[in-house]
């Protein structure tokens, strides 16, 4: 069937179960970024973004909703994305997609003159311990995650002293995969995580992110709880800025940020692959992604 557009999902998330919540809250809001598509006249499917044997030459553009399983599946992911971005326009678009997959685009921001939290990067094959790497970076409470992962995958917070636990964890996770360390920031344990949503280069809406009793992890799957949020005039400045020192068209972004340990506002991370935009708190932010999307294809 052709289509002008197809919202995408994966598998585990196509069909609705009415019996889980988390189900039902994925259908809202791919339903509500459905609804605001066809009103914009255009004809919307929603798949797997892996369906076997179907052809994406049929729709003119996709959007990437809730394609979660995109980073378990990256050997697949990644050719995939290859051969539909020659014949489909993908929002967004490849080459940022590529872009935002390592975080190395961390330091391109920092480049720019965007305050991130401060990050070592451990490359594939660094023959240090975790030791040497934590006393080389002069930080006492860490985080180790790698550069490319996606809910929290072997994310871990450890002290200097504590490093022996994990040698063997990260000795194995370097020789395969490129590694960040970056300083606690402290201000999570209090204040949560801010996440604000910028869509078509303007803020729309934000949410605040905590994490539960006795974990450092905000996001729901490690049970952290989501709360709305209304940004400051400063936060929203911040966020446009970052999204703004982007080197692609960026159709929508989660702006995840925090005050750092200096007390300034910094980003954690920037969310353009599929990110979870929260549209339940500010339904009309689906039409303002749907405007931007039926613009960018009459252009």
């Amino acid at each position: 069937m052709q289509f002008d557009i197809v919202v995408l999902t994966d598998n585990a998330l196509l069909a609705l179960d009415e019996q889980d919540w988390y189900s039902r809250q994925v259908h809202l809001e791919d339903g509500l970024v459905a609804s605001a598509l066809a009103k914009q006249g255009l004809k919307v499917g929603r798949k797997d973004w892996a369906e076997p044997g179907y052809d994406w030459a049929q729709c003119r553009a996709a959007v990437f909703r809730t394609t979660w399983d995109y980073f378990h599946r990256f050997g697949e992911f990644a050719p995939w994305l290859a051969k539909v971005s020659q014949t489909t326009r993908l929002f967004n678009e490849a080459g940022l997609i590529h872009w935002n997959l390592d975080k190395h685009y961390l330091a391109d921001l920092q480049q720019a003159g965007i305050n991130t939290v401060p990050t070592c990067y451990i490359e594939v094959g660094d023959q240090r311990t975790l030791a040497q790497v934590i006393a080389d970076s002069g930080w006492s409470d860490v985080i180790l995650k790698p550069v490319i992962s996606g809910a929290a995958r072997h994310t871990y917070r450890l002290q200097a002293d504590g490093a022996a636990a994990l040698e063997c964890t990260f000795a194995e996770l370097v020789q395969q995969e490129a590694m960040m360390l970056q300083p606690f920031q402290h201000d999570i344990l209090s204040q949560g995580e801010l996440s604000l949503m910028v869509i078509d280069g303007q803020y729309t809406h934000a949410i605040r992110k905590t994490a539960k009793a006795g974990d450092f992890r905000v996001q729901d799957d490690h049970g952290g709880t989501v709360h709305r949020y209304e940004a400051s005039t400063e936060e929203i400045r911040f966020a446009e800025a970052a999204v703004a020192a982007v080197p692609f068209d960026v159709l929508y972004a989660r702006v995840d940020m925090v005050r750092d340990n200096r007390g300034q506002l910094a980003i954690m991370e920037l969310e353009m692959i599929e990110p979870e935009l929260f549209f339940r708190f500010k339904a009309e932010a689906a039409d303002t992604l749907a405007a931007g999307i039926a613009r960018r294809l009459a252009a």
